[in-house]
């Protein structure tokens, strides 16, 4: 079995921020296990700007943001496309890397594997199973990674700061959303937002209208909406799921840590209920941006590193 003093779960900006600045700390053997083909967390695939203006004074997109974490991170053991399964009855990691599946252990263990959009089942919407029903980072995923324009007429699902950053992803793959449902009246993000919704991208935000079914033979036809207590459909070809964001729970989801809601619980040292496994980042449950989560990342570092 592969031992090593320090296994990070999770490849974005809060486990490359951990490992860079544990290693500027004299620590040695840290290990990075990352599920997707390439590090760097969400920002790969955030075409839009707004990236790395807390951390450097610099205004870049997610992936220049990401690229700039993978080239100063680039001389660690960082293991990509390497997923953890769970968490042995002893505490060791069940891992299925390049070489099967293995098991692996470690002095301290840290998760850092994020947070994800709540999924249509968790919604509770019905309606027939169709494609062209996505959350906002497989929209950023298919047009900014893929080149794919997956819909013309989406509605996007959701008022956070992420519903509005998938209108700029969808003007970037020239789509042209028909309208975007707030469940209430005022905004999880700030109110201005529906009026550049408006009249810069052309997409009305109906407040106060939530997402009842989706309809269709073979591809999206229209939803079935409540907007302000009354029924109402609207033609669309497709479905954007936005925000509702939770914490990635698979490896402690069967109770292996005690949780705050979805998020592990920890206290003020990031220690979990389980001796010497930590956690940092969007995995909390509170989702913040990567500045956030890389400052958070480096008092973890503070503690971990000699």
């Amino acid at each position: 079995m592969e031992h090593h003093k320090v296994i990070i779960v999770g490849g974005g900006p809060a486990g490359l921020t951990l490992a860079w600045e544990m290693q500027k700390r004299g620590a040695r053997d840290v290990v990075v296990l990352e599920r997707e083909a390439e590090a760097g967390g969400i920002p790969r695939h955030c075409g839009h700007m707004g990236f790395g203006f807390f951390t450097s004074k610099s205004r870049l997109t997610g992936p220049q943001f990401a690229r700039r974490l993978r080239e100063a991170t680039e001389q660690l053991d960082i293991r990509t496309q390497t997923t953890v399964l769970e968490f042995t009855l002893r505490g060791n990691l069940r891992v299925h890397g390049a070489s099967g599946i293995t098991e692996m252990s470690a002095g301290k263990i840290v998760l850092a594997t994020g947070t994800r959009e709540s999924s249509r089942a968790a919604r509770l919407v019905g309606g027939n199973k169709l494609p062209g029903v996505m959350n906002t980072g497989e929209l950023q995923q298919r047009v900014y990674l893929r080149g794919e324009k997956p819909f013309q007429r989406p509605v996007i699902v959701g008022s956070e700061w992420v519903s509005f950053s998938s209108l700029l992803t969808c003007r970037h793959a020239g789509i042209r959303p028909v309208a975007m449902l707030a469940e209430a009246k005022a905004l999880d993000a700030p109110a201005y937002f529906a009026l550049g919704a408006r009249w810069v991208f052309g997409v009305p935000v109906l407040r106060e209208t939530a997402l009842l079914a989706i309809h269709g033979k073979g591809r999206v036809e229209a939803v079935e909406v409540s907007e302000n207590g009354k029924p109402r459909s609207l033609a669309c070809d497709g479905v954007i799921l936005s925000g509702r964001f939770r914490s990635e729970a698979a490896l402690y989801a069967g109770g292996f840590l005690e949780r705050d809601g979805w998020a592990p619980r920890v206290n003020e040292k990031f220690e979990t209920s389980r001796p010497g496994v930590f956690a940092v980042g969007n995995v909390l449950g509170h989702l913040e941006t990567a500045g956030n989560c890389m400052k958070r990342a480096r008092e973890l570092a503070g503690i971990l590193a000699p």
